[in-house]
């Protein structure tokens, strides 16, 4: 379970000023999908830029970025008819790209003890690209979950760039429920 604090300023402890923040803070909105489809600790953070681009990542929770944990391949193969590497965008409009609803698989993370994780879009949009470094370094996805390691990119449509938010939690609001998870005993039985 992760219970350490995410986020926010970092204190340089020899003389107690905040430090710069990075990249990823200044120029993202940070919003959180908690328990995907129902799965327990499956976290999903959404990186919204202020142009309507969405960056898919995963959550600092999820059970892919906890110790111990070796990913074994990324597939970005839907089913036997989809895969998200066919995606082919093109112009100013984004012609070809593929039309995610907010439960729309990206793709499937397996690991070395057996266990598989589907990673979901979380928001509606046009996807733009999908992260291929990812298919061959797959420790990307637990060094460096928000940058290199992302899952992929979307384009919400204009009108709805303001409302793809209303489902998602807030920064503030995510760590609440982490605090609530640590808090809470877990049962054994």
């Amino acid at each position: 379970m992760y219970c350490e604090k995410i986020g926010g300023f970092k204190m340089a402890e020899e003389h107690q000023t905040p430090e710069i923040p990075c990249l990823i803070d200044r120029y993202f909105t940070r919003w959180y999908k908690a328990d995907v489809k129902g799965r327990p600790c499956e976290d999903h953070c959404i990186l919204q830029h202020s142009n309507r681009i969405c960056v898919i990542t995963l959550a600092k929770s999820h059970p892919l970025l906890q110790k111990g944990r070796t990913i074994k391949s990324v597939n970005y193969q839907i089913s036997a008819n989809c895969s998200r590497l066919q995606n082919k965008v093109s112009g100013k409009s984004k012609r070809g790209a593929q039309f995610l609803t907010e439960l729309a698989p990206l793709c499937r993370i397996s690991c070395s003890d057996g266990e598989e994780y589907t990673i979901y879009s979380c928001i509606r949009g046009r996807l733009l690209e999908v992260n291929e470094n990812i298919l061959h370094n797959p420790v990307l996805l637990q060094e460096k979950p928000s940058t290199e390691g992302y899952i992929a990119v979307l384009l919400p449509k204009f009108e709805e760039s303001k409302s793809i938010t209303q489902g998602l939690m807030s920064h503030t609001e995510y760590e609440e429920i982490l605090q609530n998870r640590c808090n809470t005993p877990s049962d054994t039985s």
